[in-house]
């Protein structure tokens, strides 16, 4: 089954502040409910997203990689996956970001992606998880502008640095970056409710297509 899924965000900085952080999937990974970014290797993202159902717990992995990045017209695209770690399916996507001026201090972002999922995810999804997927981006984008938020406030409020001593220069490193695996040290993402967020009776019915929806969000940000 294929779905066309579009949602909107905003950010609270002008675009060429926003697009950079929009890009920044690890600094921007924590302000998605659920979501935990676990590695990177080179232009890879992988990460899992953490749900429960009452006493149910299920995860999620995925991974997206960029594939184009625009940063003159800030357009990128991504390729991402993902799968059910209980074996219901599998979900794949095609994914465009999309950053336009709002005004002098704000930014919105737009995200398609043409879902493809398979197995028993399938059974429920058409219209489920366009909903689920928007509530998620809004929480998504509520967390990020309290962050930047904090972020500056804590700016303001530090005493300016004092002037440096005289150094000798240092020295260029030599060595090469290095293209292995980097584990992610963050802080373990706490599950979504699913059944806050779609209803119980419709969880109870959906829980593979509210997956689905979820495990779309995170290969967005994506930055997902």
């Amino acid at each position: 089954m294929a779905e066309l899924i579009t949602n909107e965000f905003t950010v609270n900085l002008p675009i060429d502040e926003a697009w950079p952080i929009i890009c920044d999937v690890e600094r921007i990974a924590p302000c998605l409910p659920g979501a935990e970014l676990q590695e990177i290797e080179g232009t890879t993202y992988r990460g899992v997203v953490k749900i429960k159902l009452g006493a149910i717990t299920a995860n999620f992995k995925g991974e997206a990689e960029f594939v184009e990045r625009d940063d003159t017209a800030h357009r990128a695209k991504l390729a991402a996956a993902g799968r059910d770690t209980g074996g219901r399916g599998n979900a794949r996507a095609d994914v465009t970001a999309e950053a336009e001026s709002l005004s002098p201090t704000s930014t919105k972002c737009t995200v398609t992606a043409e879902l493809n999922i398979t197995g028993k995810v399938a059974q429920f999804g058409r219209g489920i998880m366009g909903d689920v997927s928007k509530k998620l981006m809004d929480q998504f984008s509520s967390n990020l502008n309290t962050m930047l938020d904090e972020e500056r406030a804590g700016v303001s409020d530090s005493p300016a640095p004092a002037p440096a001593a005289d150094q000798s220069p240092t020295e260029p490193s030599d060595a090469a970056p290095s293209s292995g695996v980097r584990r992610i040290e963050g802080p373990a993402a706490e599950p979504i409710d699913v059944a806050n967020l779609a209803g119980a009776a419709v969880a109870k019915r959906a829980i593979p297509a509210l997956i689905a929806a979820i495990v779309l969000v995170l290969v967005i940000r994506r930055l997902w």
